[in-house]
């Protein structure tokens, strides 16, 4: 793409609507904006100060298309920091395919996807993690993802990086000067300084490379796993939660032979339940296919909800099936289905069986539950809203490009603290400090390549 060309694409969603918005931006996209555009009160475009609004109507072949509102955004004060051209008018797809048209016809070209964004971060109003958050924060589905993209959107990582980074720069400055002075053995950096630095810039890496697992399960959605054996009630359990008919539910053991997913918010969070195939040894094809299947959605899982009836699993079983669980990184949640089909002594006996054989220690937390009856789902699923915790206002990552750039700084700054232990020369102390600013600066875009922006670009919308 020539990033000198005047742009021009539909920024809402295609489709009817009761309004549309077309946007320009580019050196002339006030001259071609006036081609078609006639004020009502004969006012011309250039003439008028940034952020104004006109009305008047778009005009193709001297015959009124439509009647619009025009608003002009002039460089620097724009999204872009180039002249912006807004084009408000009526949500007829017609309309929005005939003013862009005409648009383009007068010198704008169709923006490629993101290119708004781009030409924003190229003219430095956003460092890449914001205009990587304008993505995001299009996409939030949830308060949580919301409030990540829009932490994100104001500068959180950048925040975090960007006065670390500055100071580390200061001493590779100074290290480098050093060379100009070898053979005076003259130390312009004070290396107990930037020790205390390096170990500063490791806990703040260390902080955010932590937080990815939490950061990209809000982002995405937290994943968690019905699991259990056939007819534990996991299918009825499914459609309790979402409050609907979800998956198929029998008294046949082995219903369920594939995963089903489904999306819900609870406590701002996203959360996709998967309902998975039951947990036994089967000469079936389709239902072994299945329990493989179970066994990647659990490795994948944030959550495990382990569902047991305890018709039919003894609390010997439900133990010995959570420890072989308890080895994966999930939180496992343990829930006793059927209580409708109970006493109360042998709910609390199997409890007390249970706890006898130390299944406290595997479990976050225990609860007894009925999916048929939807006896105590409001209470399982306020067990959740304890899962992630997302509003501390901590810096938190949810993007893989800066998780893997992040940790490639890590290994550099790891360099750094070794060179400084083993009194390395500032040549070879230079080589890290500068490796480690590189890293860093691929987050924030202080140092990109094409490749970085057109695989992130790539993935936003036009007109954005």
């Amino acid at each position: 793409m020539n990033i000198n060309d005047t742009i021009v694409a539909l920024s809402t969603v295609p489709g009817s609507a009761a309004i549309a918005v077309i946007r320009l931006s580019g050196d002339q996209s006030l001259p071609i904006a006036q081609k078609h555009f006639i004020s009502r009160f004969g006012k011309k475009l250039a003439d008028q100060e940034t952020h104004r609004v006109l009305l008047g109507t778009f005009e193709h072949n001297d015959s009124m298309l439509d009647e619009v509102l025009l608003t002009i955004f002039k460089n620097p004060n724009s999204y872009t920091g180039e002249d912006v051209v807004e084009i408000s008018c009526h949500g007829s797809v017609y309309v929005q395919q005939q003013i862009v048209h005409c648009l383009q016809e007068s010198g704008a070209r169709l923006a490629e996807p993101g290119e708004f964004t781009l030409r924003a971060f190229l003219n430095k109003k956003m460092d890449l993690t914001q205009a990587e958050a304008v993505a995001d924060l299009i996409a939030a589905e949830s308060e949580a993802a919301h409030h990540l993209a829009v932490q994100h959107l104001r500068g959180g990582i950048s925040d975090s990086l960007g006065a670390l980074r500055s100071q580390l720069l200061e001493f590779a400055s100074l290290i480098e000067l050093e060379l100009d002075f070898s053979e005076e053995d003259v130390a312009f950096a004070d290396r107990a300084k930037l020790g205390i630095l390096v170990d500063d810039i490791r806990k703040v890496l260390k902080n955010l490379l932590d937080s990815f697992t939490t950061g990209n399960a809000i982002k995405h959605g937290v994943p968690v796993a019905l699991v259990g054996q056939p007819n534990a009630g996991k299918s009825s359990l499914l459609n309790a939660l979402l409050q609907e008919e979800k998956a198929l539910v029998s008294d046949i053991a082995g219903t369920t032979r594939d995963s089903i997913e489904d999306t819900m918010t609870i406590g701002g969070i996203a959360y996709r339940f998967i309902d998975t195939a039951g947990l036994r040894e089967t000469d079936d094809t389709v239902e072994a296919m299945g329990v493989a299947r179970t066994k990647e959605k659990i490795a994948q899982a944030t959550i495990v909800l382990y569902v047991v009836d305890p018709k039919t699993q003894t609390a010997k079983e439900t133990h010995t099936a959570l420890q072989a669980l308890y080895n994966s990184d999930a939180t496992l949640l343990l829930v006793i289905n059927k209580k409708d089909t109970l006493s109360e002594d042998e709910q609390h006996r199997y409890e007390n069986e249970l706890n006898a054989l130390g299944v406290s220690s595997l479990i976050f937390d225990l609860l007894c539950i009925s999916a048929h009856n939807k006896s105590d789902i409001d209470r399982l699923r306020a067990l959740f809203s304890h899962q992630v915790s997302w509003n501390t206002g901590a810096a938190l990552i949810s993007n893989q490009r800066h998780w893997a750039a992040l940790q490639s700084a890590m290994e550099s700054i790891g360099e750094v603290t070794k060179g400084l232990s083993e009194n390395r020369s500032s040549d070879l102390l230079a080589i890290d400090i500068r490796q480690c600013l590189h890293e860093l600066g691929t987050v924030t875009g202080e140092v990109t390549t094409d490749d970085i922006l057109g695989n992130i670009f790539a993935n936003f919308c036009i007109g954005k």
